[in-house]
Order: C-alpha cells, then structure tokens, then sequence
C-alpha cells in the first residue's frame, strides 16, 4: 500500500483490551474458554461514516477520494487477508426528501452487499423521524440500524442497542449511539454515557469479549469526552468531526473518525496474539483503488431509480445554487430569447464548455442524478427553469442566465436590465467550488467565457 493510501496513527504501543489477554490465555489452559479449541485469528475491524449521500468520489473531477465503489473493492481485498467486520458509525444521508431518503437506502444497499454487520444511526437518518426510519429499515431486510441511546416518542428502540459479532475466533461487543444534539420532534436521544454502560452490564454474562467498541456519531469534543468517560471501552470511533481522525491512543482507548463525505475508512486490527494492542489506520478512498463490479451495479439500479422518478427540485433538499432561484418575481426565459439581438455572444457561449454541460453527464449517467443537474442546466428549481430531465429539455445546459440571472424583463425591455449580471462570479463559485473544480481561479477562466473576449473551443 503507498503512503498515500494510509495515514497511520503513532503506534499503539499499550495494551488496548483489559480482557483480551485473559481471554488468550484461557484458550491455552486445560477446561478454559470455549475458544480453547477454536483457532484464534487476527481480526480486522472496518468503520466508514459520514457518507453524506457520496455513492460515487466525492465531486467531479478525477482526483476526488471517497466512493462506494472504492470501498468495495477495498473491503474485498481485506477478505482475502483474513476475518473483516465492517460496521458505518452514521451520516450516510444528506437530507429528509424524497430524493435524499432514495439515495440513503441506495448507501446502505450497498454497505449491505460489503458484508455490513450493522449502521449506526447518524444525524441524516435520525432526521428521517422513526415512522420512516423503520419503513426505511423495512425495506433494507429489517435488522439494519444501530442504536442504544435513539427512542421514538414511546421509549421504544429504532434500531439494536448492541451486538455480539464472533469472528476469526474471537469475540466483540459492538454499541452504538448519537449525540443529543441530533433529537428530532419524535426522536429522543439518551445520554450516550449511560446508555454504553447499561449495554455492557446487559452484557456482561455474554463475555469476556476479546474487545468493547463503540461507534459514536458525535462532534469530537463530544467523542474526547465519551473516551475520558469510559475506560471499559476499548475504541471508539466517530464522526462527524470535519477531518478524519487516524487512530490514536487516549488514555487506554482507541479514538478514530471516519468522516468527510466518505473519503476516509477506519481500519483496525485485532492481534491474536496475547498482550498484543489494537493496531489502527486512517485510510483515504483515493483513485489508485478500482471500481468493484458489485457496487457499479448497486450505483447503476440507483441510476435506474432516478431515471424512472425523475425527481423535481421541490423533492430534493438542494438549497438552489443560484441566489436568485427562489426569487418567484424573476423568471428564466431561455436561450432563444437571447439569441435574438445577441448573435454574437450567443456564438460565443455556443464554443464553450457551459454549452455543453449536459453532455458530460450523460456520459457516465449521471444526468438523472438531481445533485448533478443542479449544476449542468439552466434555472434549476428557479421560475421557468429547470425543473425535470423529462419536462425541462430547452433548459439542459449551463446558458445565458446561469450568469446573467433571469431575462424575462430584460426580453420585453432591452432598457431593463438583467439585474444579477453584477454578481455573476457568484454563479461560478456556486458550481465551481472545492469539490468540482479544486483548480478553478475566477480570473483565469472568466475570459474564456466573457464576451467580446476570445472564445473557446474546450
């Protein structure tokens, strides 16, 4: 592996497991454990989180980490090594809509066919609300959620409070939990604290567990503290905290984050040897890792889905890219209407990549994708604009009032202009930001599209 592909924690130097070394032990004794007779295994512990609806890399261009599809193919290169167990710590949405909950169950599908043992219940899915949270666990083949401190209104669990995964021959108890600060209107939330020790004391016949781990969707300051709160637990590892935190040793335990849009997976291992620590690495979803076939075929029915519901901006929690979108006195009219008196400038916009926008979707079939539209047609959710891929074909591509904002006026009166051509860098950065166009100057490429300047043929 380059070290481009890992960023690994200082090493863990110190025991993690209190109880991994009796339970090695007791497997050599004469009428120990019953994993006398079992071989022990090292185990190797895969958490991802913090998706916020990336199936594919995150952003446009080719050197964006994250993806679904990289995570496949990662996971089933581990399996080939040895014992995987692979858990989310939560966040794989990124909203409430009808769009937003289509591509969460697509996510979790998908970490269903890498082997997921269970999903954490993130801030995205507990804004869901519980009756569709369970409709949504339905759908996905019922035990899928991961919780001990989320309750509906009753007291009643959304998902499992805790699970007992063996594996390789050795034993962990898995909880997971949410920060308080992610309650909703039917979703109460208990304190995290209280909730892991009421888990291992339920527990504690079912032992002793090789390790207690804990996945824990909490800002990090929140994560420290659960750490400095519980040294019975062995891990925890979290998100969302901004950047992915590579493992690292706090106290006695293992704090970890896989966050960031999905660009970063947590991976440790659990030695089978006596004595041994938990070894951890931060590793980044970057491009030299393939597209596994079963997950392009995952990404390919999420496609299939789009293209048959053909969501309308009101059924998607995109806040419009363009400032003026959402302004009802101002109407997108179209390119036609500009084509009349500005031959020239039309010209010009036609040998430019914005002409062409829509193209670039298609190619890879993204254009049923709502995310993606938003930044490839014309007016998208505005007055007149763009409103479906079947409804709304003369608004595919970036055209005239992406920039100048919306002409309706300005048609019937040249004398009136069009008012957000003064703000238009505004619509650039929109679309052209870290994510989609991490080398994008203003300067550089705004003659290249600017009128009475040179035009371009890219």
């Amino acid at each position: 592996m380059s070290t481009t592909q890992q960023i690994s924690a200082k090493p863990l130097d110190q025991p993690i497991s209190r109880l991994a070394g009796m339970l090695l032990a007791c497997a050599v004794a004469v009428g120990g454990c019953s994993r006398a007779s079992s071989k022990v295994e090292p185990v190797t512990v895969v958490v991802s989180g913090d998706t916020h609806g990336w199936i594919v890399p995150c952003g446009c261009t080719s050197n964006q980490s994250g993806g679904l599809l990289r995570r496949g193919s990662y996971l089933a290169a581990l399996r080939r090594r040895g014992p995987v167990l692979y858990f989310d710590c939560g966040g794989a949405g990124s909203g409430d809509s009808p769009y937003d909950i289509a591509k969460l169950a697509a996510i979790i599908r998908g970490e269903q066919e890498m082997g997921l043992v269970l999903h954490n219940i993130g801030a995205a899915e507990a804004s869901l609300g519980a009756a569709d949270l369970r409709q949504l666990a339905e759908s996905l083949g019922g035990d899928v959620f991961l919780s001990a401190n989320v309750r509906d209104a009753a007291g009643e669990r959304i998902g499992a409070a805790w699970e007992i995964v063996e594996q390789g021959g050795q034993k962990l108890l898995v909880t997971g939990v949410l920060s308080p600060q992610f309650a909703t209107a039917d979703l109460q939330v208990g304190v995290a604290k209280n909730e892991i020790l009421a888990v291992i004391a339920e527990t504690a016949s079912q032992g002793p567990f090789t390790a207690i781990i804990v996945l824990a969707y909490a800002p990090e300051a929140e994560l420290r503290q659960l750490v400095a709160q519980l040294p019975e637990v062995d891990a925890v590892i979290g998100g969302p905290t901004g950047q992915a935190i590579a493992p690292q040793r706090v106290g006695r335990t293992v704090l970890a984050a896989a966050t960031n849009k999905g660009k970063f997976l947590i991976e440790l291992t659990l030695s089978n040897k006596p004595g041994e620590p938990i070894t951890g690495s931060a590793i980044e979803m970057e491009e030299t890792y393939p597209d596994q076939p079963q997950q392009q075929g995952n990404l390919q029915r999420f496609y299939q889905l789009l293209a048959e519901q053909d969501f309308m901006p009101s059924q998607t929690s995109f806040a419009a890219v363009l400032p003026y979108a959402r302004n009802t006195a101002a109407r997108i009219v179209g390119n036609h209407s500009c084509q009349k008196c500005h031959t020239d400038e039309y010209e010009a916009w036609l040998k430019s990549p914005h002409a062409h926008a829509w193209r670039t979707l298609e190619a890879d079939g993204s254009h049923v994708d709502s995310y993606c539209q938003q930044c490839h047609v014309t007016g998208y959710g505005a007055e007149g604009g763009f409103a479906s891929r079947k409804t709304s074909t003369a608004m595919v591509n970036v055209g005239c009032e992406s920039c100048h904002g919306p002409s309706e006026m300005h048609a019937k009166d040249p004398q009136t202009p069009t008012s957000f051509f003064a703000n238009a860098a505004a619509a650039c950065t929109g679309c052209h930001d870290r994510e989609n166009s991490p080398h994008f100057d203003y300067s550089t490429y705004w003659p290249q599209i600017e009128h009475g300047g040179r035009s371009t043929d890219q």
